[in-house]
């Protein structure tokens, strides 16, 4: 495939894959006329890659399958770039659209808040027991039994991965008074500043009450958190994800509820979430029984990967995946390289 300028359109087409009402008026108000937007309610897979016909670009999310046999068709479109409209290309084979010269661009950063925030939401409410009270109150039982829960301040909080949005968490735990302690590889100054410390994987898991995963899904971090570092900590822990869930073995959280090591879990993302998550299954069998046995323990809260889901995230999302688009034609350099 060749970059020729002669054949690229001054407005270029994107296929945007998988997107629901948010995304279109999210999109549509970011683009100012720079590209033109396709819209398509199907998630980009090798059989559905065909949508894109026609177009140069395509635009896609955390949940699209853009493994080496979609990049294949999608090359055989003459596609020219792979837009991600959110931070994470561990969905997508850069080895593969490299080989087709097709670029990858992504959205490094938005809106760190809104997923700390969202931690934040998820670590009250199962402290709390705000969600099951909702139910109680709703039904007229005003009982406070089972409802016991502990003060954050003073606590101690592991924060794995402190790039923007770990660090973002830093600043809100510091404001409950919780002691901080960190682990990453490459130290933010802000988080020192903050008063984390950082330390081994292994002893944040033994000191910390509270720990909150926040670092990108690579073959290392690959279930980062198993059997063995669910025994590693506290009796009676809190453990939240909303990152990627293939940082975590589901069957050794499973494994950690039954023995109460793990006294609290809050989920925002799950391993195999791309046959669950962003569609009504009200009406369905779901028939990923890992899932479903989550969903039987009082003590689990999960959420359907929205952490990122505010009107500023959104908005940040759009402006930078039109950006990187219509840069892109313009000869600009943020391809992603393997």
């Amino acid at each position: 495939m060749t970059n020729d300028q002669t054949r690229q359109p001054t407005q270029p087409t994107v296929a945007v894959f998988g997107t629901k009402p948010y995304d279109r008026d999210a999109l549509s108000a970011a683009n100012d006329g720079r590209v033109d937007l396709r819209f398509l309610d199907k998630h980009l897979d090798p059989h559905n890659a065909a949508l894109a016909e026609g177009c140069q670009a395509v635009c896609a999310f955390v949940n699209d399958d853009l493994g080496p046999e979609t990049i294949g068709r999608l090359a055989k479109l003459d596609i020219d770039v792979i837009a991600m409209r959110c931070a994470g290309v561990n969905n997508v084979d850069l080895d593969a659209a490299k080989s087709h010269n097709i670029a990858v661009v992504n959205v490094p950063s938005y809106s760190p808040e809104a997923v700390a925030e969202h931690c934040l939401g998820l670590m009250l409410s199962l402290n709390r027991g705000i969600h099951r009270a909702h139910n109680r109150v709703r039904e007229q039982n005003f009982s406070l039994t089972g409802l016991l829960g502990f003060n954050l301040h003073g606590k101690t909080i592991g924060i794995i991965g402190t790039g923007q949005i770990g660090t973002a968490l830093a600043r809100i735990s510091r404001g409950f008074g919780m002691r901080i302690l960190a682990h990453d590889p490459n130290q933010s100054s802000e988080c020192v500043e903050l008063g984390a410390r950082y330390v081994a994987l292994d002893v944040l898991l033994a000191d910390s009450d509270i720990i909150s995963l926040h670092c990108p899904l690579v073959p290392e971090t690959h279930h980062l958190i198993g059997t063995e570092e669910v025994q590693a900590m506290r009796d009676g822990v809190m453990l939240i994800n909303t990152s990627r869930g293939a940082l975590v073995d589901s069957s050794a959280l499973i494994a950690g509820l039954k023995s109460g090591k793990i006294g609290y879990l809050g989920l925002d993302v799950y391993e195999e979430e791309q046959s669950l998550f962003f569609r009504d299954l009200s009406s369905s069998v779901i028939t990923d029984d890992v899932f479903s046995r989550l969903l039987t323990f009082p003590n689990v809260l999960i959420t359907g990967h929205q952490a990122f889901f505010t009107a500023d995230a959104l908005g940040q999302i759009a402006e930078t995946t039109i950006d990187n688009i219509a840069t892109h034609f313009k000869q600009s350099e943020s391809s992603i390289e393997p």
